[in-house]
């Protein structure tokens, strides 16, 4: 199916968001990029953003309603990771039903015509660049970071050192289930000295 690698990136990507919130503390949430800058999202803001835009792009543009509140009851971490784990198991449901036709139709993307696969992408593309956000603010915070995409500075440092990917759970019910419990993250290696940076 041409379009199941969509399908699939979301299914990761899903993932990924919540990875990097579980990196997050519960006393981060109220953190901004810079303390009196109020257009800088905070760490909650960030949680809000994603749960509500998700929300409304599957519901508006691509016709996937979860028939769910896009946020959490009490708007703290672990409840975050507990709604969009669930919405975003849902739409990943969804998604796996569909047909080559439907992603080939078009929807409305705001005031233009687009085919479902451009907004999916869009989509990704959209997530990928809050999460990005979000792993500066957890560098900002002096926090260490498992692997998202692959080798961090922690994990081992720059992939042509043959560092190592370090996920912090093995999956998706492991890290909420960790998380609720106080936290069972894979331990972390460190760089063993080795250069962090292109540059160093």
């Amino acid at each position: 199916m041409p379009y199941s690698f969509l399908v699939e990136t979301y299914a990761t990507e899903r993932i990924k968001v919540l990875s990097v919130w579980s990196e997050f503390r519960d006393e981060d949430m109220t953190v901004r990029p810079h303390p009196t800058d109020t257009r800088g999202r905070s760490v909650r803001e960030q949680m809000v953003h994603q749960c509500v835009s998700e929300d409304l792009w599957f519901r508006n543009m691509l016709g996937i309603d979860v028939q769910a509140p896009p946020l959490p009851q009490q708007e703290m971490r672990i409840e975050f990771l507990r709604r969009y784990a669930e919405d975003s198991g849902k739409r990943l449901a969804a998604l796996e039903q569909k047909n080559d036709a439907w992603w080939e139709e078009e929807a409305s993307f705001f005031d233009v015509r687009r085919s479902r696969a451009w907004i999916m992408t869009r989509r990704l593309c959209h997530t990928s660049h809050h999460r990005g956000q979000q792993m500066a603010m957890l560098r900002m915070l002096g926090h260490s970071l498992h692997s998202n995409y692959g080798p961090t500075a922690d994990t081992g440092g720059l992939m042509q050192n043959h560092a190592p990917t370090i996920y912090s759970y093995p999956d998706l019910q492991a890290l909420v289930d960790g998380e609720a419990s106080g936290g069972r993250k894979i331990p972390l290696t460190g760089s063993g000295g080795k250069p962090v940076t292109e540059r160093p």
